[in-house]
């Protein structure tokens, strides 16, 4: 795991921005492909998750190694993963984007929840899917999927690099969720990323503002008119944003 420790700061910024917003700031930065494809909110959030990731992942299951006495083991990692992940941060789980088996339930995400963990993700099927969308915690998989992780998932490491719906997840960095889906931001540019979101939802604040008065959004969206940037400026100056 790297050593970025996500500060209240930045989380507090993060919380007020988009996944749009950080997709297009880190497009500008080179990064196409952070989106976590195929995940949606079980259950919308009035909060947008934001915390750092803690990883697991799945192989395959065989027969011969995964019956339902495994969970015996208190080894288990996925168990292991449950009562580990760090308080504050995202448990996010690589499934190979393989649907027809659940890789957690509402027990497990609840008790993330009884621990302080800040939400989960998923590119796999998540059983109970009514209780985990009744819960407070943010929790994005692909699709209800009733059968156990054991039928086709074998939980295998922990906080190592994984795929997760075709995003590349290393442990640490910081995992922005709202209604439209969950973005991954490399560790060492999130507190970049979070000022300048910043000031991107300021003017799209902003712009929407002047389409609603019937503007239109030749040179206005983007800001490619200085007059706009002017009126801009006094908007931010007059609103205090």
């Amino acid at each position: 795991m790297n050593d970025y420790i996500l500060s209240d700061e930045t989380r507090d910024k993060l919380r007020k921005v988009s996944t749009a917003s950080v997709a297009t700031a880190l497009y500008k930065r080179g990064l196409r492909n952070q989106f976590v494809q195929g995940v949606t909110p079980v259950g919308r959030k009035p909060v947008t998750m934001v915390g750092q990731a803690f990883t697991l992942r799945y192989i395959p299951a065989r027969e011969d190694r995964n019956p339902i006495t495994v969970f015996r083991d208190r080894d288990h990692k996925q168990r292991v993963a449950v009562e580990t992940c760090p308080k504050g941060h995202v448990l996010v789980m690589d499934a190979r984007k393989d649907c027809r088996a659940a890789t957690a339930g509402s027990i497990l995400v609840t008790r993330l929840q009884q621990r302080g963990v800040e939400g989960v993700v998923s590119d796999g099927g998540v059983r109970d899917a009514a209780g985990i969308g009744a819960l407070d915690m943010p929790a994005y998989f692909a699709r209800p999927s009733a059968p156990t992780n054991l039928t086709l998932h074998e939980a295998i490491d922990l906080n190592v690099p994984i795929s997760c719906g075709d995003a590349a997840v290393f442990p640490g960095d910081v995992m922005l969720g709202d209604g439209d889906g969950v973005m991954v931001i490399p560790a060492h540019l999130s507190d970049e990323v979070a000022a300048e979101c910043t000031e991107m939802e300021a003017y799209e604040d902003f712009v929407l503002e002047q389409v609603n008065d019937g503007a239109g959004i030749i040179g206005l969206y983007p800001g490619t008119d200085n007059e706009n940037i002017v009126k801009f400026n006094a908007w931010r100056e007059k609103t205090g944003r």
